[in-house]
C-alpha cells in the first residue's frame, strides 16, 4: 500500500469544500464555534488555576473543615468534576441550537454542489 504525505493528501483535496469554507456561511458557524468555546476554555482554565494556587498558596484556607473531614480543598476538587459536566451541557445545548442547524445546512450545500460536479 503506497504511503501519502499531507502535501500529496493537500494536492487532492475536494474543491467544493474549498467554495463553502470560503462561504460566509462557514466563517458564521466557525464564528459562532469559537463564541463558546473560546471564552468557556478560558473561564475554566482560570477556575483550575485558581484551585492550583489556592492550594499552593491559601493552604490555611483550604484545610479549613465544611462538614465532618471534608474541607474546602476537596470541595474545590469536586467542583472541578461538577464544572466540567456542567461545560459538557452548556455545549450540547448551545450546539444544538446554535451550530448544529448551519453544520446541517452546510452539509447539505456539500452534498447538492457535489451531486452537480459528478
Amino acid at each position: 500500500m503506497p504511503t501519502t504525505h499531507g502535501h500529496d493528501q493537500a494536492a487532492r483535496h475536494d474543491p467544493v469544500y474549498d467554495h463553502l469554507h470560503a462561504s460566509d456561511e462557514f466563517a458564521a458557524l466557525r464564528k459562532a464555534y469559537r463564541g463558546f468555546v473560546l471564552p468557556a476554555t478560558v473561564a475554566f482554565l482560570s477556575w483550575y488555576l485558581l484551585y492550583v494556587l489556592m492550594s499552593n498558596y491559601a493552604t490555611d484556607f483550604m484545610a479549613i473543615q465544611v462538614v465532618g473531614n471534608i474541607n474546602v480543598a476537596l470541595v474545590f476538587g469536586l467542583l472541578q468534576f461538577a464544572t466540567t459536566f456542567l461545560i459538557a451541557w452548556l455545549y450540547s445545548r448551545y450546539s444544538n441550537k446554535h451550530l448544529d442547524p448551519g453544520a446541517r445546512a452546510l452539509d447539505e450545500r456539500y452534498r447538492a454542489e457535489r451531486a452537480e460536479v459528478r
